[in-house]
């Protein structure tokens, strides 16, 4: 059984190497993601040019996602290492301090709209929600807080208030520049981190498109306030990501679990794909081996319905990166076998509204195939939307998109159940066409004898959104 679900890895100082690199992606990477939070440009110059080389000399195709920092608050730096604050204890943040002027009893913060944010009563929580912090007052540009759950803070530290409520936007200054190098890197899909709305994503896509770029955007739900705007960021974006670092710390956790299905089922109802990310396989960073809530985790998603699983210092700086892609398809393939028990979206729901023709045919193809036992499903398209909304609709049959563009074939590495194929016909008339596309299948062991497949394409080659034909034909009897 192929693998359905697809996996993004982040690259870093493991996966460095061209020889780190080749083996993620042996290993079955389908997704490399540019952390731009570290590194400087002409770094991630080399990286890219380097993933370009192993999928090349792999054989295979790798989409590429550059990750905007965005706007994270942090504390700044403290003057004699790191501080322990004590419970009960006062603390205050205050972003008119020097940058590194921090002790035990204060510290700055490289945000300075802080105190305009907060209010008497408000929980702010810092290092990824371990330091919990109640806010007494605020006085000028200093908020005096008392240390709920103290701990030891150190240089850089983010902070989440409870809740969300933080005014600021999505896009800093070094966004802006880094989406000019996404656009320069060709990257196959941008993601904004912190996103309020769905302004912040038409934000993002303005300028990736004024610089060049034509890659899709990624929407990171990490803020309580994208939670609350869903609806509106799936419209705007091409995929969300389920960032459940910062979106944890500001929802809590007890609230993650069904916030993540909610996300889910919104995204895959309204055709946005979906990447599940952060503390996967946590535990490879150190063991070659996962642990079993690792397991189920990763699975979980699967069952749910996901497009994509994400690893991050997994792969950017533990010790087993090519293994940890390794048992993470393992585990998305063994859960893929029980999908049938579990699938969201097997067919099409009642009272199915089209607003397309390529989308119509693209999901009808699905239900068709579904019906009929059909071995592949062959999609012809210059854009990769047949073959996105094909992978809508919960399907164990291998959908191929065929296309000659190449910036085509890297998007649709990101949807599930869906392999990218080089493929320009040499002849123009339509039967000929479906010959040399089922050969073309016929050619990597997809089908054989027999077998069915359900194609569809375009009257007109060359022409996006043109799909308007569905055709099932049988291996021998069409070549």
């Amino acid at each position: 059984m192929s693998r359905q679900t697809k996996i993004v890895a982040t690259l870093g100082p493991a996966t460095t190497s061209p020889e780190s690199l080749r083996a993620i992606v042996d290993a079955g990477v389908d997704v490399v993601r540019m952390n731009l939070s570290h590194g400087d440009h002409d770094e991630h110059r080399g990286r890219a040019e380097a993933l370009h080389q192993a999928a090349q000399d792999a054989g295979r195709v790798v989409g590429m996602l550059c990750d905007l920092q965005g706007p994270k608050i942090r504390v700044e730096r403290f003057a004699d290492g790191p501080a322990e604050l004590e419970e009960g204890a006062g603390f205050f943040l205050d972003p008119e301090l020097g940058g590194d002027a921090g002790s035990a009893e204060g510290v700055g913060v490289a945000y300075a709209g802080l105190p305009d944010d907060v209010a008497p009563g408000d929980i702010l929580l810092l290092a990824d929600g371990l330091i919990r912090l109640r806010v007494e007052r605020i006085q000028g540009t200093r908020i005096h807080t008392t240390v709920l759950v103290g701990g030891t803070l150190s240089d850089r530290k983010g902070i989440n208030r409870l809740g969300g409520g933080l005014s600021v936007r999505a896009l800093t200054d070094k966004d802006r520049v880094d989406i000019k190098l996404a656009a320069e890197l060709e990257a196959d899909y941008v993601a904004v981190s912190f996103p309020r709305d769905g302004a912040d994503i038409d934000e993002a896509r303005s300028l990736l498109r004024d610089a060049g770029g034509h890659g899709g955007i990624v929407a990171k739900i990490e803020r309580h306030e994208a939670v609350d705007a869903l609806a509106e960021i799936m419209e705007a974006a091409d995929a969300v990501m389920i960032a459940r670092g910062d979106l944890a710390v500001e929802i809590g956790d007890a609230e993650l679990p069904g916030v993540q299905k909610r996300i889910m089922r919104m995204a895959r109802e309204r055709d946005c794909v979906v990447i599940t990310a952060t503390q996967m396989m946590q535990s490879m960073v150190d063991n070659p081996m996962p642990t079993r809530a690792e397991v189920l985790d990763v699975a979980n998603a699967v069952l749910d319905g996901t497009d994509a699983v994400m690893l991050s210092e997994e792969t950017a700086m533990g010790q087993f990166p090519a293994e940890t892609v390794a048992a993470m398809a393992r585990v998305c393939v063994g859960a893929e076998t029980y999908a049938d028990e579990t699938r969201p979206m097997a067919g099409l729901a009642p009272g199915v509204h089209f607003d397309r023709i390529d989308e119509a045919i693209a999901k009808t193809a699905i239900t068709t195939a579904n019906s009929l036992g059909a071995k592949a499903i062959a999609a012809m398209t210059e854009s990769g939307a047949t073959a996105m909304w094909m992978s809508r609709i919960g399907t164990d049959i291998p959908i191929y998109a065929l296309s000659e563009q190449p910036r085509t074939r890297r998007k649709v590495t990101l949807y599930r159940g869906v392999n990218p194929i080089s493929f320009d016909p040499m002849q123009r008339e339509h039967d000929a066409v479906n010959r040399e596309a089922v050969a073309e299948l016929q050619s990597r062991n997809a089908v054989s004898g027999d077998d069915l497949v359900v194609i569809t394409k375009g009257d007109l080659a060359g022409v996006r959104g043109g799909t308007n034909a569905l055709k099932v034909v049988r291996v021998n009897e069409i070549l």
